[in-house]
């Protein structure tokens, strides 16, 4: 189900032995977009400290409760590395983590995690200490707060088209399906769904998004109502709107692709004797 980031800030954190705290922000994969950590405060328990949690430690969601319950303990988390939110996470934090908590490096693994694939299951089937000869490569961190994200402003091809007032999300594999653009400076508060596959540029430094459309081609686009939730429906015409490839038939196709048979389930070839 798609659900907005901006609700989820009111869930709160769940270990296996109690609450833990907050959830006050989310930092997300610039790159794939997708949410990599939840940022927790923990409260005066641990002494207001704020930790990351990775998706990767759900072990359920109760939306009605709206918690987050995570396989771990609270002595466990209390333990985990010390993080400054206030700063950019570092690869060498990030390495650390993922040491801490015997998770696979997403960064170096993308071909088996992917982009926004649900990666508790491999986590659990190749924990790191199983892996014998990791990648050493160190490439660019791509993490950015979604609360600094929120705000920045969107150019569209001709002139400005607003800023960026939510995201939304998908809550099985925590891709960021659509940036909320509130287009109120200019069209009287509409606010309309744009797929991160439609940006062309990000400046940090300018705290821009630039996006390959018209100020007029989005003021006639399908206007996103903020009480409803993104049904399918809703997404096919605003996909058929842009002229896009809608992703959720690129999934159902790959879904359908049978799997080859494994080798041991073949049967023997065996070649027809030739008389005389």
């Amino acid at each position: 189900m798609l659900r907005s980031l901006k609700d989820l800030d009111r869930y709160k954190l769940a270990a296996t032995d109690g609450p833990i705290g907050p959830v006050v922000n989310f930092l997300l994969d610039d790159k794939h977009w997708t949410v990599r950590y939840l940022v927790v405060e923990t409260g005066s328990t641990f002494d207001g400290r704020k930790v990351l949690i990775s998706p990767n430690a759900f072990r359920e969601v109760d939306w009605s409760t709206l918690q987050f319950h995570v396989s771990l303990s609270a002595e466990k988390i209390r333990s985990s590395p010390n993080v400054d939110t206030d700063r950019p996470v570092s690869r060498e934090l990030e390495r650390d983590f993922s040491q801490y908590y015997e998770y696979l490096p997403y960064w170096e693994y993308s071909e088996l995690l992917g982009s926004g694939s649900n990666a508790s299951q491999i986590v659990g089937a190749l924990p790191l200490r199983s892996l014998e000869n990791p990648p050493q490569s160190k490439p660019e961190g791509h993490l950015r707060s979604a609360k600094e994200l929120r705000g920045y402003h969107v150019q569209g091809t001709d002139e400005a088209l607003g800023h960026v007032a939510d995201f939304i999300v998908d809550d099985k594999t925590w891709e960021i399906k659509y940036l909320v653009v509130d287009t109120s400076d200019w069209w009287f508060g509409k606010k309309v769904l744009i797929a991160p596959q439609w940006t062309s540029q990000i400046s940090w430094e300018n705290r821009t998004i630039d996006v390959c459309v018209s100020r007029d081609f989005v003021a006639k686009s399908p206007e996103w109502d903020v009480n409803a939730p993104v049904n399918r429906e809703y997404e096919v015409r605003l996909y058929d709107y842009h002229g896009r490839p809608a992703y959720w038939a690129t999934k159902e196709a790959h879904d359908a692709v049978p799997e080859p048979m494994p080798a041991s389930a073949k049967l023997p070839f065996h070649p027809p004797s030739i008389p005389g």
